[in-house]
């Protein structure tokens, strides 16, 4: 079984800093992409970035120059730094993952989220 879970989570006033962590655990071979969600008040739930095995990344325009995807291979784990947050980045925050097990089947996962409060 895998789990992916969801770390560092918090409240903030406006241009302060958070770092996200998603660790994922169990029979992985590989991540292939990780890549986190938010889902805002009365929003939909949303792609915020993403980062391929090969070091490709996606960052929605609003998040352009203030976050930051990055992952560690050896600890299964990926990070999203928020730098100079505003209101608007309040949202609960998935990771969500395309993991290749050790018998090289690919699957997806989602972690259950982590909420993400920025007022002033």
């Amino acid at each position: 079984q895998v789990q992916v879970v969801e770390s560092g989570g918090g409240s903030v006033q406006p241009g302060e800093s958070l770092r996200l962590s998603c660790a994922a655990s169990g029979m992985i071979f590989k991540i292939d992409v990780m890549a986190w969600y938010r889902q805002g008040p009365g929003k939909e739930r949303e792609l915020v970035a993403t980062m391929t095995s090969d070091g490709n990344t996606f960052y929605e325009d609003s998040v352009k120059g203030r976050f930051t995807i990055s992952r560690d291979n050896s600890k299964n784990t990926a990070y999203l730094q928020m730098n100079n947050l505003k209101s608007g980045d309040t949202a609960v925050y998935y990771c969500n993952t395309i993991i290749t097990m050790a018998g090289y089947d690919r699957y997806e996962y989602w972690g259950p989220g982590t909420q993400i409060t920025v007022s002033s």
